[in-house]
């Protein structure tokens, strides 16, 4: 299956009929898009492609925050989905997507998600193509519930999570949903044949781009002072001031509090509607299950019960889990100090177990 004529080799303002890409195979569906296999015809190197139909205010916020995100950083990290290319169609028309564009077809997705309305011809179909690193590896859940606990992976992805923190923070960009269904894998071989699992945070459909400080544009924002108020994310990862609707980048501390914790102790709940098995930590309440975010906020001086097993866990690692899951997101690190922590833990205490 080969492409349409949305991809092309050119930087003109419409593209050739010429096909970039070759469709190999769907990896994934959603309500917000479908997900390919797709090689690159030239060098045959493999990419996935998504597309992502713009048929409702909805969609096209969430493309376009992913987009705003991607494309705002301008150095590449190996633990964040790289994108290659944006390609925004109309029908049989279709051009490069630039930040900041003036093309009048970028202007009507930005005045739809600005509005929350339709600004376009509703007759016309739009849709938006993200070209991206392919992942082979799934996502973090299918790939560490597929295996037996190791303590070599548990300090590798730890270590790679803190770095795709730090970058992201460093770039002005808060994930707010980070979930181990949103971390891709790749698994890069060797030519002794051995394949060592690289981490990839992925979707960006949520995120924030921080724009610069009110008191002096000039000065880039912090993460950390940028308040927001939408509520947003997936309940089980979801700090407690997000459950209020006043939170900075620290939510995402939070959020990477519940994974690292779930993953250390292979804490798993089965999720209600899809009945799929997936990492993440809670509180018991009963026989209901409740996200620790939701629970910390009823009650701010609960007492987490970390470990959860009775399998100890190092000092050290006890104790950054319990602040980047404090109630309160002052107590908790930034991504920075959170990085620097991690590194010393894996350097220092290679045997979590005693």
């Amino acid at each position: 299956m080969k492409l349409t004529t949305c991809f092309s080799t050119v930087r003109t303002r419409m593209v050739s009929s010429q096909p970039k890409y070759e469709l190999i195979q769907e990896v994934g569906r959603g309500s917000y898009g479908v997900v390919y296999e797709a090689v690159v015809k030239r060098t045959r190197a493999r990419v996935a492609v998504k597309k992502i139909r713009c048929h409702s205010p909805e969609n096209v916020e969430l493309a376009l925050r992913e987009f705003w995100a991607l494309s705002s950083i301008q150095s590449q990290h190996p633990n964040v989905i790289h994108l290659e290319e944006c390609i925004l169609q109309r029908d049989h028309l279709a051009q490069r997507m630039n930040h900041g564009s003036s093309s009048p077809l970028y202007l009507e997705l930005v005045e739809t998600s600005l509005k929350g309305e339709i600004s376009f011809d509703p007759c016309c179909a739009y849709y938006l193509w993200f070209v991206t690193d392919f992942c082979d590896g799934g996502d973090m859940n299918a790939y560490l519930l597929s295996r037996k606990p190791s303590r070599k992976t548990n300090t590798s992805f730890m270590l790679q999570l803190g770095s795709a923190l730090a970058f992201l923070h460093r770039n002005q960009i808060i994930h707010r949903d980070l979930k181990p269904d949103n971390i891709l894998i790749s698994q890069a071989c060797t030519p002794a044949g051995s394949c060592e699992p690289t981490l990839k945070v992925a979707d960006f459909g949520l995120s924030k781009v921080c724009s610069t400080s009110g008191l002096n544009p000039e000065e880039p924002a912090s993460v950390n002072k940028c308040f927001l108020s939408t509520a947003c994310g997936t309940d089980f990862y979801m700090a407690p001031e997000v459950w209020e609707g006043h939170y900075t980048a620290k939510a995402d501390i939070f959020a990477l509090g519940v994974i690292i914790w779930a993953m250390v102790e292979r804490i798993t709940f089965v999720d209600v509607e899809t009945q799929k098995e997936l990492l993440g930590s809670y509180v018991q309440q009963g026989s209901e299950i409740v996200p620790l975010g939701e629970a910390l906020l009823e009650n701010p001086k609960m007492e987490l019960l970390i470990p959860a097993r009775k399998k100890s866990m190092n000092s050290h690692m006890k104790q950054l889990i319990r602040e980047m899951l404090s109630a309160n997101p002052q107590e908790r690190p930034d991504a920075f100090e959170l990085e620097l922590r991690l590194v010393r833990i894996a350097c220092r205490e290679l045997d979590w177990d005693t």
